[in-house]
Order: structure tokens, then C-alpha cells, then sequence
């Protein structure tokens, strides 16, 4: 089978979205002998689509794990206006506006549908909404008579990107579309797409290569000693919340005052402001914080073993691919009860789920691991089964292959 994935940006990118398809397709080139090919952008940053961050990497095509991957320039100028026009017509409620949203979310890729249309590929899938390159690679497939599949990552409490009938009008258009959670297949059907168009295929992570990770080494590099450690792990950006977990944090050093903390992720420009949030704790607590930057695929094993238990405050998750991870290291997570990653996680029996910005509540599931080694162990265990039952890589791809093979069927069919 020769499979396109169309996505906006691809590692070295830092992502969910980034971080599942480059899962999927190696594996599918792995395991399947399929010929999979990239399209993405030059971004490492998404706000490269608005603007010049300095961080593009360049316009080429190269072969990584036997994936061919086809980087686009991206066109971002004429910001000011974009975002002007955007907000007025938001404001407004002018009948253009998701048009105007779209169009400033970008990235604007020139020549993207023909690229689409003229791949060759037997099936085109496209991730995420609500960037403007979904509708680049509709079209392309579409004229080029070749199905398509759309894998969403809805954010859905996100009302500004994701609240725009645009986007379940192209779900409409295409042959399938995957949800990554039930949670997201039921917003979707309300909608008002099929539910026979609708499929549920999670995130996948390699199971034995987190699982048989130690922490050690980390530890001793970050000189964490026998400490109680709470790991953070995602790409810097201010809707995961740093800001919420340094406040219970606050809380949690009243009662622990040996806890540290290690908050690893992607460098983004809102890292400047994570920076500045740990600069302002008392410098006893400050020197309790480990905040690491652009952490790699390889290193993040051995940081989620390194920890007692996993944290991620956001609401605005599509899915949630490093709760996968830190249960595949036999982790304890904890969550916000809300949305895809309520979803995900079952509360009280494989993490703990606590009300949305609430520092108080957070602290409070985090003494509470601290305090019982013995739910922390019964908590990590149910999560790896759980993510060995359902969420291996291997089983991953063979659903979404399976999606292709029927979006295929279907085409041929009429």
C-alpha cells in the first residue's frame, strides 16, 4: 500500500500530533512493507505559521526510517492583518469568520493540494484540525479521485480554533475519520457526522522500550538522590499549565519540602515564561525545580522512570500520548477531569483526575501519591496493562492500517 500522510509539522518538531505520526509511519514501512511518504512543513514551531521564529529547518526532502519526508516552505507574512482581520470578525460574528481563524492558524502552503493530488498514493491521511493544511490535502485527494482520512486531535474546549462548522464539514467530505477518543467520536457525531464514518483509534506508544527504562541515570545526572520526584513532561506551551502545577507545588513543599520537581519538554517561546514562573519562587524552592529543554525521544524513558509518579494539568489535550508513557514505565499519572483526558484516564484505578486550574485539589492528588507507595505501585500497574491491552504501537497500527483498507474498499466500491 502507498500511504500519505499530510501533517503540519514532523520531528525534530516536538508534539502529540508530531510524535504519532511519526510512529505510525515508520511502523507501517516496519511491520507492513508499506511505502509511506511525509508531507509537513518547515516548522519546528508552530508559530512559524505566523511569523519568522528562527527555528525552520529547511525545505527538503530526505528518507528517515524509511519514511520519505517532504518539508513545504510556509507563507508568514502579512501577520498584523491576519490577526486584525481574524479578531474583528470573530468579535463580530461576521459569517467569514472560521474562514478568517483558519486562515490565520495557517500555515499557508503553496501548492499543497497539487503536491496531494499528484502523490500517487493509494490513500491519504491528513492530522491535525484546525490548521489550514487539512483542507490543502482534501482537496488534493479529492481531485485526485484518491480517499482520505482525517484524524482530528479536536481540542474540544478550545472554542477560538475548534468551534467552527468548517471543520465537521470537511469530516463530511472525507472517507473516515478518526477519533482519538470515544470522548471526541461522541462530539463529533453531535455534530452532525456519520457514526459509521467515525472510528476510535488511540495514540500508540513501544511498550518495551519505556518499560524496561531505569531511572537511575537520570537521577544521578539531575542529582535527584533518593528524593520523591514529580515529573512534567510536555512541549512548552502556556494550555499545559505549568503555572497551576508550580502553585500546588507551593502546597505540596509546605508538607514535603524534599520533593523536587523536573519539568521537560520542547522549547518554545513560552518557555521564557516558565523560566520567569520558577525565577520568582523563594530560592529554596527555585533550587528544587530541574527545568529541562528540548528533551529527546531517547531521553524521555529514563526521566519518566526517574519519577514517583507523572503530572499533566492541562485541559486541552486531544488525546494525552505521555499518560501512555508514563504507564508504560509503571508510572502513576494524574490528570484534569475533563475532556479526552478524562477519557483516558479511569480515576482512581490506573491515576487520579482533579477539577481543572484547581492548585489546592492538585496538591492534593500529589501528597496523596507521595504519601502511599502502595496506590502508586497498584496505579502504575493498571495503567501498563492497560496500555499493553490497548494502546501497544503494533496494535495501533494495524487498526489505522485497517481504516485505510476499508476507506480503500469503499472508494472502489463507488
Amino acid at each position: 500500500m502507498k500511504i500519505l500522510h499530510v501533517v503540519h509539522a514532523y520531528p525534530p518538531s516536538v508534539g502529540g500530533c508530531q510524535s504519532l505520526v511519526e510512529r505510525l509511519s515508520r511502523r507501517l514501512v516496519a511491520d507492513h512493507g508499506d511505502e509511506v511518504d511525509v508531507y509537513t512543513t518547515v516548522a519546528r514551531n508552530l508559530e512559524h505559521f505566523v511569523g519568522d521564529d528562527g527555528c525552520a529547518l529547511p525545505a527538503t526532502t530526505e528518507t528517515a526510517g524509511g519514511v520519505t519526508v517532504r518539508r513545504f516552505a510556509v507563507f508568514n507574512r502579512l501577520t498584523r492583518p491576519r490577526m486584525l482581520l481574524a479578531s474583528l470578525a470573530y468579535r463580530w460574528r461576521l459569517p467569514f469568520n472560521e474562514h478568517c481563524r483558519t486562515l490565520l492558524n495557517g500555515p499557508i502552503v503553496f501548492g499543497l493540494a497539487r503536491a496531494v493530488a499528484a502523490s500517487g498514493a493509494d490513500v491519504v491521511m491528513a492530522a491535525a484540525f484546525p490548521l489550514l493544511h487539512m483542507y490543502g490535502a482534501l482537496r488534493g485527494a479529492r481531485r485526485a479521485g484518491v480517499p482520505i482520512v482525517l484524524l482530528g486531535a479536536l481540542h474540544v474546549e478550545d472554542a477560538w480554533n475548534y468551534d467552527r462548522a468548517m471543520i465537521f464539514r470537511a469530516i463530511g467530505r472525507a472517507d473516515a475519520y478518526v477519533a482519538l477518543t470515544e470522548f471526541e467520536r461522541r462530539h463529533v457525531i453531535a455534530r452532525g457526522v456519520d457514526a459509521e464514518r467515525v472510528r476510535v483509534v488511540g495514540g500508540g506508544v513501544d511498550v518495551e522500550r519505556f518499560a524496561r527504562a531505569g531511572g537511575e541515570a537520570a537521577r544521578r545526572r539531575l542529582r535527584l538522590a533518593d528524593a520523591p520526584v514529580v515529573v512534567m513532561l510536555s512541549k512548552h506551551v502556556a494550555r499545559k499549565r505549568f503555572d497551576v502545577l508550580l502553585d500546588a507545588m507551593e502546597i505540596v513543599w509546605q508538607r514535603a519540602p524534599e520533593t523536587r520537581l523536573v519539568l521537560a519538554g520542547g522549547r518554545t517561546p513560552y518557555t521564557a515564561e516558565i523560566e520567569a514562573l520558577v525565577a520568582r519562587l523563594a530560592a529554596g524552592r527555585r533550587a528544587r525545580v530541574h527545568l529541562l529543554c528540548d528533551v529527546s525521544e531517547d531521553d524521555k524513558p529514563s526521566l519518566l522512570a526517574a519519577g514517583d509518579l507523572f503530572v499533566l494539568p492541562s485541559a486541552q489535550d486531544s488525546f494525552g500520548l505521555v499518560f501512555l508513557e508514563a504507564w508504560a514505565c509503571r508510572k502513576p499519572v494524574v490528570g484534569v477531569d475533563a475532556g479526552a483526558v478524562a477519557s483516558l484516564v479511569a480515576d482512581g484505578e490506573d491515576g487520579l483526575l482533579v477539577p481543572y486550574a484547581d492548585a489546592r485539589a492538585l496538591a492534593g492528588a500529589i501528597s496523596r501519591l507521595l504519601d502511599d507507595p502502595d496506590l502508586r505501585r497498584r496505579l502504575g500497574e493498571r495503567g501498563f496493562d492497560k496500555v499493553r491491552r490497548r494502546f501497544s504501537q503494533e496494535a495501533v497500527t494495524r487498526d489505522m492500517r485497517k481504516v485505510y483498507e476499508q476507506a480503500i474498499r469503499d472508494a472502489r466500491q463507488g
